[in-house]
Formats: C-alpha cells, structure tokens, sequence
C-alpha cells in the first residue's frame, strides 16, 4: 500500500447536528473555526471527540502562529473516530435507550501531540460565532467528551475541561498518573491502568528467566510512570535494568542512532518498549536500516496490536505484550464501507482507505470496542439521570436534575458510576465459573480469577465468593445431586434374601431342638442356654434389615441399639455356657462344689446381667446423643449420601467394645476347656465360634471407616451376617447332623466314651 503522507495544518473530521439527515463536514486549521448550529433545542446533547488520526513524522516551522507539520495518517484511529459516529448513530435509532432525545458530536483530529490536543479541545468547547479569533468564543453545549488515545495529550485535554466540570472519557490512555481523582476529578476511561500491565509484564520476566532487561519509553508522563512501576516491580522478582532510553517527542534523528546503539552494544537482549505508534515509528524504522537482530521485543498495549507495525515490519515477528481485552460490535464493517470520499478534503486519502486492512479490519476490536463502551456509558448516565427517581439521586437532598438545562458535571457523577460498572464487568473481571482470589497484602482491586472449587458455583461476573452447589458438572450453575442410600436395589435385595433365610434357619434348627429336647446330645448342652442362643441369633439375623431403607429417626435409633443389645444376650448366653462347660467338668474332682453356684437361676442372672450392662449403655447413649440421619454432602461432590450419623462416636465405638469384652472373656474361658474328655466337647467349638466372631468384626473396623456411601451400611450388616452365621454353624451345625443323620450317636454312652473306656 502507498503510504499516506502529506501535509496537513490540522484536520476536522465532521460536526453532526441534531435533527438533519446527513452529518456537516468541514475541513480547517485551529485558526479558523468551524461549523454548527447556533444552539441546541432541548432533547439534544452534544458529544465531543478527540482521535489521533495522524501522528507526526517531522516538523517545520514557518510563520508565527502557523505549525505545519508532516503527518502520517493513521487508519486504525480513524476507525476508531467512525466508531464513535456509528454508535451514537446506534443510539439514536434505539427506542428504548434516551427516546425522544438526540445526541450529537463533534470529533476533532489530535494529531498525536500536545499542542493539537489542546487546540483540539478548546475546538471542541467553542461557541457558534465564526471569527478570526475561534479560540474566544462562548461556551457550546458539550455534555462529555471522548478522548484521547495518548495518555500526555489526555493529561492535557482533562486539565482544559476540569474548570468547566465537563467530564472526560479515555478510551486508550492508561498512563496511571491519570488515577489521581484529586488532580484528575473529570476523568474516566474503559480501559486498566498501566499498574496492572507492569505487574503483567513483571509476571511475564519471572516465568521466562529474564533477569537482564532495558527499557525504552516515549518522552511524557506515559513513559515515565511506566518506567516507575517497572523498577518498582524489579525489585520484588530481581531484575536488574541494563539501560534505560528515552524517545524524543521531536524527531532527532541522532538521538534515535544514540538509542539503537545502546541496544545493539548492551547484552541485554530483552527490551520493554512503553511508547505510542507515532513515537516508535521513527526508532522503528532507523532499527530496520541498522539491521539490528537477536531483539526480544516486550511490547506496550499501545502498538502490541497495532495491525501496520506487523505487515510493515516482519522482523518484529516474535514481539510479545498483553493486550486489552476485545470484543464484537455487531455491524460495525458495514458501517465502515459507507464512508462518502466526497465528505472529506483528501479524497485520496479516504479512496486508499478503502484497501487498508487497518481500517477494515472487526475481526480484533480492542480500542474500537472501548470507544463504542464510553459512548454508550455516557448514553446510559444520561439515560439515568433524564430518568431519574425522586430521592435516590446523588445531588443534594436527593434531588433530580433538571432535564431542560442539564450540566456536564451531572452527568460526571452517573458517568462515574457506568464505567465502575463497564471496568467491573468488562473489564476486570471474573467470568462466571470462577471467582475473585484477592492477592495477599495488595489492594482490593488486585485479584486472581480461580476456577470455583468442585461443587461450588458463581453464575455472575466479578464474584469474590461462590455458592454452594449439588453438582460439580457446572461452575455456573446448580445441577440436584442424586441421593444415595441403601435401597432395595441388586444389593439391598441379596442381602435381605441372606438376613432372611439365615434367620429362618435359625428358626429350623431351633423346632429340631426343642422337637428333641429330651435326647442325651441337647441335654448334655443345657437346652434352656441353647435355646436363649437360637432365640437370639434370629433377633441378630432380623436386626440387619433396619439397616436397608431410607434412613428415618427411628430406624437410626433401633439400628445400632438393636443391633447391640441382641449381639450382647447371644455372646452372654455362650458365655454362660462356657462357663458351665468348664465348671461340669472341673466338678468331677474331689471336695469341689463349683457347679452349686452354676444352676439355672445363676445362669440366668448371669445372661440377665451381662445384657443388662449393654441395655444402660444403650439408655444412656439414646439420651445424650441418639443417632439420626444426616445427609453427607462432603464424602462427594457428586451426590447427596443420606446415612444414619451415629451421634455419639464414644457411644459408639463403646457398644462395640464391650460386645469383644464378652466375646474375649468367652474365647479365654472355652480355650481351657479345650482338652476336657468326652466325645462332645462343646468348648471346642465355642472356642472356633468366638475366633470367627472375633476375626469378622476385627476386620470390620477398617472397611466400615474405608466404605463409601452406602457401601458403608453394606459392611456393617455383612459383619452382622457373617458373625451370626457363624455362631450359628460352629455351634449348632455338628449336633444338628447328629440329631438328623446321626441318630444312633445320640447316647449319653457314645457322649461320654472316652469317660468310660
């Protein structure tokens, strides 16, 4: 593409006035004037902009009063200009925002520099006459301005406008002098101050090792605070600065071979380079003469995206920075096709602009997208402010403005509150699936965004906390959980099947006990203590199906008490047994009168007793601390596990101790009578049913603390089931096959004949 220079003394882009068709353009210096209507009627406002739309390449002065100076024009910002007038375009066609109510404006060339930023504002703030002296007029009707790209020349228009309260909207200049509210009360911006891009940059040096670094900034307050939040960063993460140049405002052609020479001698390879298109222009072009490589360029936001520096400069292919944050404005392109050569005093110029990817290009827009958000930040503070409710306004006694005669400084304060809003939301914040993680020791505004931990949600943007959710499929919003307990499913079934039929074949073996009760094998082992045995292995058997079910209150407080005090009239039975097995046969020796204080009446206080003991600890613990259900959202994120809290650990796990109390007591007593004469020698298989028992609930302990959800209940009522069956084979399953398949060895002769022999 043929660069666009020419000479220029100061362009105009258009002034639109409210109620005619098509835009006035005008072309003129800052000496002459321009054109608008003489006053606005009410329901119109006036919008003032300020864009670079050509940056400065040389100058030479000629006549007093008269800067002529070489341009070169700048697409990018000249898209920037046509957004402005595109959205406000927008507004005024929307029904819904400002009805009834027109907004003008009148957008001014900045040139990039100070001296036409000023004379580019003070154009702005003109009244209708057109003298000689265009400076002097009276005030016109301007409500807000949008402007500058440049930090320096935004420092210049905002202390213009501050006298007359008119506030001032930066879609582009981060400089963060520009925070300051007392020196800068009137202005705003949509776009992060370079604060955050330092410590991004700074970030940006730990994660690649560079320690060694130099540093070129444009001559103005952009580039020096820029270099002040640098080494301020530096210090913190340990890099050192090789040197530090600065661009001269005024093109020198030796001072810019200066620079280049310090960065091609230095050993430092990374160079941060804090500077607008305009100023790095000139430095670019003499380092592509120079032939200057092995460059690792760190570039500022403003040029890291500027589209003419890639196409014209592909040795700066590698350069890295961070860019502000884009976004889409629908229809925009077309808007930009319709652009009339015959409105604008170079019709070359605008003819070329048709070609330049620059101008054309939506797919990437950044600045764009700012200036269409501070247009409509000032449209929607206007909006408020024309719609306001009487007792919730800022001014004083919660007035409302009023709408015929609006001042600037009344739409500062809903400006003020609109772009809060816009740098929120838009700008830094968080997206919804995450929320803020505010950084140790720094300011509010200094934040992380970290992805909302499983099962907690945020589903706004800009969150510092997040909701508890039942799913963690989704960050953004909540999913129910599914509810898990032991049902009647595959697993309930087969274990209520089992539970069952081992309690009616406790009952089986029971009816062939007492259908023989008077023979010698049933006699011989107290039929009485064998029946209270049977009797309570069918409660242990019946106790597991509390355990399948939704857990409800009751079922929580019968399940473990239940389940306890069934387990401890069975193990006192065995032991009462036990004991009259050792004492039957110690009783045979001489002088020994053991066996007196085991009769029936002993036996039963000593079952009565020992159940009694687990009876109290169950009271007690149903008093203080009773089991209930309890939905345990904290085992998985997945879903709900509704299960029976025991309530009292100590209660518990005190239940169970004192169940292995018994069941040690009786396992040391049978494993002496072990070796008692006889053919039937019950201590032997007591001895094996307390080891089983023993072994299946030691074994319980770790899988019952180890099972998930409802896999939980399963172990428990397997460790009643497998216990039970075993007291109930190793006891009774050897008398029962004499008693059924044996009979002809169920005499007292063949009981007791090893006795005889």
């Amino acid at each position: 593409m043929t660069h666009l220079f020419y000479w220029i003394l100061f362009y105009l882009d258009s002034v639109f006035v409210p109620g005619q068709t098509n835009p006035i353009s005008a072309s003129s210096c800052f000496l002459q004037g321009h054109f608008e209507p003489s006053f606005l009627a009410n329901g119109h406002f006036m919008i003032g902009g300020l864009f670079p739309m050509h940056y400065r390449v040389e100058i030479k002065l000629y006549l007093i009063l008269q800067c002529w100076c070489l341009f070169r024009f700048d697409p990018r910002a000249f898209r920037w200009a046509q957004a402005m007038r595109f959205a406000i375009e927008e507004i005024n066609k929307n029904q819904n925002l400002l009805p009834n109510f027109t907004l003008g404006y009148k957008i001014y060339d900045s040139c990039e520099t100070h001296v036409a930023a000023q004379w580019a504002v003070l154009g702005v703030l003109n009244g209708p006459e057109e003298t000689q002296n265009a400076m002097c007029f009276a005030a016109a009707p301007l409500l807000a301005v949008i402007g500058d790209s440049g930090s320096s020349q935004s420092v210049v228009a905002s202390n213009t406008l501050q006298p007359f309260r008119i506030p001032m909207i930066s879609y582009f200049s981060t400089c963060s002098c520009l925070s300051d509210r007392k020196q800068y009360p009137t202005f705003f911006r949509v776009v992060p101050s370079d604060d955050f891009q330092v410590k991004a940059i700074a970030q940006l040096l730990q994660r690649f090792g560079w320690k060694w670094v130099g540093i070129v900034t444009e001559d103005d307050d952009y580039g020096r605070y820029a270099l002040q939040g640098l080494l301020r960063e530096f210090r913190n993460i340990g890099v050192c600065l090789a040197y530090y140049e600065m661009i001269p405002k005024v093109y020198d052609q030796k001072r810019i071979h200066e620079i280049l020479r310090v960065m091609k001698q230095s050993t430092a390879k990374v160079v941060i380079n804090f500077a607008g298109e305009g100023e790095l222009y000139p430095l670019l072009k003499e380092y592509m003469d120079l032939n200057i490589t092995g460059i690792q360029w760190i570039a500022s936001e403003a040029w890291v995206t500027a589209s003419v520096l890639a196409s014209s400069y592909p040795f700066m292919v590698g350069t890295i920075g961070f860019a502000i944050r884009q976004g889409k404005v629908p229809g925009l392109k077309n808007y930009l096709l319709t652009v009339n050569p015959l409105r604008y005093p170079n019709h070359t110029m605008v003819q070329e602009l048709w070609q330049h990817s620059g101008y054309l290009n939506t797919s990437n827009l950044r600045v764009t997208y700012n200036v269409y958000k501070a247009v409509y930040a000032i449209a929607h503070s206007l909006h408020n402010l024309i719609n306001c409710e009487p007792g919730r306004e800022p001014f004083q006694n919660s007035s409302c403005a009023n709408t015929t005669n609006i001042y600037p400084w009344e739409v500062k304060f809903y400006t003020f509150l609109m772009l809060r809003l816009i740098l929120y939301f838009l700008i830094d914040s968080c997206t919804p699936g995450s929320r803020k993680a505010v950084r140790r020791g720094e300011p509010l505004c200094c934040f992380d965004c970290v992805p909302c931990d499983d099962g907690k949600i945020s589903n706004q943007t800009g969150v510092f906390r997040y909701t508890l959710s039942p799913s963690p499929l989704s960050r953004t919003e909540c999913i129910p959980k599914a509810v898990e307990f032991l049902t009647h499913d595959a697993m309930g079934l087969t274990l209520t099947v089992i539970s069952v039929v081992g309690a009616c074949l406790t009952a089986a073996i029971l009816l062939v006990f007492i259908r023989h009760r008077n023979t010698p094998i049933v006699r011989v082992n107290n039929s009485e203590l064998s029946f209270f045995i049977l009797l309570s292995l069918i409660l242990c058997f019946l106790c597991a199906l509390l355990f399948i079910g939704e857990p409800t209150v009751w079922s929580c407080m019968l399940r473990h008490t239940a389940f306890s005090i069934t387990f401890s009239l069975c193990i006192s039975c065995i032991l009462s047994k036990t004991l009259v097995v050792l004492a039957a046969f110690t009783a045979t020796r001489p002088g020994n009168n053991i066996m007196k204080w085991l009769g029936p009446k002993q036996q039963r206080v000593i079952i009565f007793a020992c159940t009694l003991v687990q009876v109290l600890i169950c009271s007690m613990w149903l008093i203080a601390a009773p089991p209930f259900p309890f939905k345990n959202t904290q085992y998985s994120r997945s879903k709900i596990i509704l299960e029976c809290s025991v309530g009292s650990d100590w209660a518990f796990w005190s239940v169970l101790g004192y169940i292995g109390l018994l069941a040690c007591l009786c396992f040391v007593l049978a494993f002496l009578a072990r070796k008692l004469p006889g053919n039937f020698n019950e201590a032997k298989y007591i001895t094996f049913s307390i080891l089983i028992f023993c072994a299946v609930w030691l074994a319980f302990i770790p899988a019952y603390v180890s099972s998930p959800g409802k896999f939980t209940v399963a172990v428990e009522i397997f460790a009643i089931l497998a216990s039970s069956f075993g007291l109930l084979l190793c006891l009774f399953a050897p008398k029962s096959y004499i008693i059924l398949l044996k009979p002809q060895k169920n005499t007292k002769q063949h009981l007791m004949g090893k006795v005889i022999k």
